[in-house]
């Protein structure tokens, strides 16, 4: 009588590849960079794939002393906005292992 286990021959070889496929694209990831915008464009934050903080690009039509609470606000919704679209692509892989079985 022959036993089939569940993660030996062909399958253990398939699911490695797709481990490695997943790896590859985390990897992929980690090394993008994501931008966020906030005042129409006026502030703009980019971010890397590993959740950090790369740069803050602001419009000097913007920068005046008396709004100087707005342009903080402006500053943490486009830095927001660009980690937000890092991290749900990143959650999107990593829902891809889970429901792979991991």
């Amino acid at each position: 009588m022959k036993v089939r286990l569940p993660f030996g021959g062909k399958n253990a070889n398939d699911m490695a590849k797709k481990m490695q496929n997943m790896q590859e694209k985390l990897k992929e990831i980690e090394e993008k960079q994501y931008e966020g915008r906030a005042g129409g464009g006026a502030v703009k934050a980019l971010v890397s794939g590993k959740i950090k903080l790369l740069s803050i690009n602001i419009d000097s039509e913007v920068i005046n002393v008396e709004e100087k609470d707005i342009l903080e606000d402006l500053i943490v919704a486009a830095t927001n906005q660009a980690l937000e679209e890092a991290f749900e692509e990143k959650e999107k892989i990593s829902q891809e292992v889970i429901d792979f079985g991991f």
